[in-house]
């Protein structure tokens, strides 16, 4: 009696096995990532990082450059790349001027199920978008880009500046176990039905990411972490101001170490947050 092969005894198995939900994800509409950059007045500096991402970024994309004023240097030169990469949209910030409200109103307009913040200045490595949100596709809430770990590392840039962050990262990660050894970093990719429930409340430099990282930390969301080699900006003038946005840094670094929250309670928090501010305005 011969035997027959696997094959031509279950015919229905190898025609016609169900495709892996990873393979059918590019069918579903609209992008799987959304980056979101903020610019100041990076004029034509910004074309080679935004060559290097567009070159860079595998997945189904679209990249929001956001500025705080019609008039930034940064417009022109979007708006004729626009032309020839539809991916791309360029978006006037009305949240308020810097760094933060720029992100949070990126955020906020990003149709994307993960966002990725990446700066305009070159120093995030943009081949690590795609694996930032695969982190998130998966189930992580905040997914940081390490320059601390092994295999990171961060080339140039304030000594000063530099010696606080890793300390502050290696900390957390030690005392708060929050996943990540570089909490600081702007360089994250987000599950955006998490910011919704969190909320952004930074509203000053770049201290969303430690923000982010905190309140993922407080719901008990997962946080994880791949190495990157962070590169200091190679032309124009870095806007990071140290001395004016440590004390935002430091009260994140507090917040991190309080008991387990609900998104209710950060809801609730947030109200309240918006409630006081609508009565000092």
């Amino acid at each position: 009696m011969s035997r027959e092969s696997p094959t031509s005894s279950y015919p229905d198995r190898a025609l016609h096995r169900e495709v892996p939900a990873q393979r059918r994800v590019d069918e579903v509409p609209g992008p799987r990532v959304s980056v979101v950059i903020p610019a100041y007045n990076e004029g034509v500096n910004i074309v080679p990082v935004l060559d290097r991402l567009f070159e860079s970024v595998m997945l189904s994309c679209e990249v929001l450059v956001v500025v705080d004023f019609p008039e930034d240097e940064t417009v022109p030169v979007v708006e004729q790349y626009a032309r020839g990469e539809p991916r791309i949209r360029l978006a006037v910030n009305t949240y308020g001027r810097g760094p933060a409200n720029a992100i949070r109103f990126g955020i906020d307009q990003a149709t994307a199920p993960v966002a990725v913040v990446t700066m305009a200045d070159g120093c995030d490595d943009a081949r690590q978008i795609d694996d930032l949100a695969r982190l998130v596709e998966r189930g992580v809430a905040v997914a940081a880009a390490s320059r601390y770990m092994a295999g990171g590392q961060q080339v140039g840039g304030p000594y000063l500046k530099g010696l606080i962050s890793k300390l502050a990262g290696r900390s957390l990660r030690v005392l708060a176990r929050i996943g990540t050894r570089d909490a600081t970093n702007s360089f994250k990719a987000y599950s955006t039905a998490f910011v919704r429930d969190a909320g952004i409340e930074s509203r000053a430099g770049f201290e969303i990411g430690i923000e982010l990282t905190a309140k993922a930390r407080r719901m008990r969301r997962p946080v994880a972490e791949i190495p990157t080699i962070w590169l200091d900006r190679q032309a124009g003038v870095s806007n990071f101001k140290v001395a004016q946005w440590i004390p935002q840094y430091f009260r994140w670094y507090r917040f991190a170490f309080g008991p387990r929250m609900t998104a209710e309670q950060f809801r609730a928090r947030q109200a309240a947050k918006t409630k006081t501010q609508s009565k000092e305005d």
